[in-house]
């Protein structure tokens, strides 16, 4: 089964939050990944549980390219 993506935005933080599992809970540990991301991974594997991108919205007046530095793995196992 292919992982899936929730997208959802909190305009009054401006963090839009990128959930690939589960909403963020107390255990989860945080990393920074550099231009304003935030890394949500369970703390027993290490894996990604989602991202927060902060001050979302200013991002979608630059005229850069939008990019989250993070790479995914969309080989799976049959």
């Amino acid at each position: 089964m292919a992982a899936k993506l929730a997208f959802q935005y909190d305009r009054e933080a401006d963090i839009l939050h990128i959930i690939t599992s589960r909403p963020p809970y107390p255990e989860q540990e945080t990393e920074e990944l550099g231009d304003d991301v935030i890394a949500r991974l369970n703390p027993e594997t290490g894996d990604v549980e989602s991202l927060e991108v902060l001050f979302f919205s200013t991002r979608l007046l630059r005229t850069d390219l939008f990019e989250l530095p993070v790479t995914a793995d969309l080989h799976r196992a049959d």
